[in-house]
């Protein structure tokens, strides 16, 4: 991996152009790596659980694909507000990046806390999790013999080893497994569209609109608004990884046209097939399969391999197995994407003086500890023409750090546990993202463009606001917990931050 020799050039920090195009440096993926990246990042454990949860508090199954596109159009938005974002910021760090550049060191922090006891490490366990769920539904003696969690934390160390070894090999290793899982989705989609006049779901009478009650002749729409939000807050979780490529900034080509099209491209190809995947799991089996169960996915696939076999179809055996390797796949990429943009996050708190400083990895150049940390502007901005010591391609005790939180979680905590609070809590950090993009887009010098803007970040904006809103109202507990996430990063900030300020 080639760098550049000077050792006052960044590849986090190089000089723009008119343009916005930054030099090649050592940034090795293009366009199309940075869009699986954002793919990869979304479809995870998500979509192949939550929609039977969502239909037991719905009740409705077009209510469930409502939500679903809902979702879409949220994260859609955000897509496009985080590419304003990231085209002025054009460096590693996602939130964290943004918050302490945009509005203050503190708020980054509180962003850095959530990316890793939330975002990353949360998010990963419950991927790793889910994945050994569908795993030990193969049952052999082999399998039943291993411990519980094993597998999942298997997972995790395997994604640490290939992000810890080589950039480039990563990359490809992940590419190729996003790839295996898209096509294994447009199979199993067309295999399913192919018998559509059979959809137990079609034949079913149609129920009643789903938290609305009837008193005194009057209709209530507030218990059902409260379920709707509830439903998108779990939906969410699935959307959250549309941000995908805004933490790898600083190994992209042109990221300030990369990124913004990579999070676009991949959000709108996502939310195409989480929209096609849910009108299969709603209608191709009868609701009571499916109603309230975690492996919403592998039971559709039961139902649809009995559809094709009684058309005489003997790809109909083998559609369970074919979908429960298209679930794995998906969960495994999940954990490599993870495992690839987390600790681009820690690294950048820790070249800030935020984190602690073995994060920071070795220099590019020589081989030693990094140990100067960025300038910023009076302003604390990240300026053009800022001067810093390259990152590290490869953190790899940012990467262990976080693959060793990732296992403790998976030993301790349950799916249900880990779900709603991984989806307000996320959702709570980007909501604050929205906000920066127009309080900051105000600014003419910040030369933040958001296309639509005011419109699209306030759509963004309100439509995540909305749903942290009902779902605190319905869910205290969760909202609470997620606060307190926040909280944890403040406390932190005025034990560590306040001793050691960005220079």
């Amino acid at each position: 991996m080639q760098s550049e020799p000077n050792t006052h050039a960044s590849v986090a920090s190089e000089t723009a152009d008119d343009t916005g195009k930054l030099s090649a440096g050592n940034r090795l993926l293009g366009l199309p790596s940075a869009t699986l990246v954002v793919a990869a990042s979304m479809i995870g454990a998500g979509i192949y659980t939550t929609s039977g949860f969502s239909l037991a508090s719905l009740g409705s199954p077009a209510t469930v694909i409502w939500a679903w596109i809902v979702g879409g159009v949220i994260a859609i938005s955000g897509a496009i507000t985080y590419g304003g974002l990231a085209a002025r910021y054009a460096e590693s760090g996602g939130e964290y990046l943004f918050l302490a550049r945009g509005v203050h060191p503190a708020a980054g922090m509180m962003a850095g806390w959530v990316s890793l006891l939330a975002g990353f490490t949360g998010a990963m366990a419950f991927a790793a999790s889910t994945f050994e769920s569908h795993l030990r539904l193969w049952s052999s003696p082999l399998i039943d013999a291993m411990p519980q969690g094993a597998f999942a934390v298997g997972l995790i160390v395997i994604a640490a080893l290939i992000h810890a070894t080589s950039l480039r090999g990563g990359a490809w290793t992940q590419d190729a497994v996003v790839i295996a899982k898209l096509l294994m989705i447009a199979l199993f989609l067309g295999l399913a569209f192919s018998v559509r006049s059979l959809w137990l779901g079609l034949q079913e009478p149609a129920l009643p609109e789903p938290g609305v009650v009837e008193q005194a002749g009057a209709t209530h729409w507030w218990p059902g608004a409260l379920a709707f939000a509830s439903a998108l807050t779990w939906i969410s979780l699935s959307y959250s990884g549309f941000n995908g490529a805004v933490y790898l900034s600083e190994q992209i080509k042109q990221p300030r046209r990369n990124v913004p099209r990579a999070m676009l491209l991949g959000t709108t190809l996502v939310t195409v097939l989480y929209v096609l995947l849910n009108l299969v799991f709603m209608y191709l089996p009868s609701a009571d399969q499916v109603t309230g169960q975690q492996d919403i996915a592998a039971r559709t696939a039961e139902s649809l391999g009995e559809r094709l076999t009684s058309q005489g179809l003997a790809i109909g055996q083998w559609v369970g197995p074919m979908t429960r390797v298209m679930i794995i796949l998906g969960l495994i990429t999940s954990v490599l994407a993870l495992t690839q943009t987390g600790p681009r996050v820690y690294q950048k708190m820790s070249s800030d003086g935020l984190m602690p400083a073995i994060l920071r990895g070795k220099s590019a150049e020589t081989g030693s500890e990094i140990n100067s940390t960025e300038t910023l502007d009076d302003n604390g901005l990240s300026g053009s023409n800022r001067q810093t010591v390259q990152n590290d391609p490869l953190p790899r005790i940012a990467i262990a750090l976080q693959a060793c939180l990732a296992s403790v979680v998976v030993l301790t905590t349950r799916l249900s546990d880990l779900l709603g609070y991984l989806g307000f809590t996320l959702s709570l950090c980007a909501a604050i993202c929205g906000m920066l993009s127009l309080w900051v887009g105000r600014k003419s010098d910040l030369k933040i463009r958001v296309w639509g803007h005011p419109w699209v970040p306030l759509l963004y904006l309100g439509g995540t606001l909305t749903v942290l809103s009902l779902t605190a109202l319905r869910s205290p507990a969760q909202a609470l917990v997620g606060l307190g996430t926040l909280a944890v990063g403040l406390v932190f900030w005025a034990a560590w931050g306040r001793r050691n300020p960005i220079k």
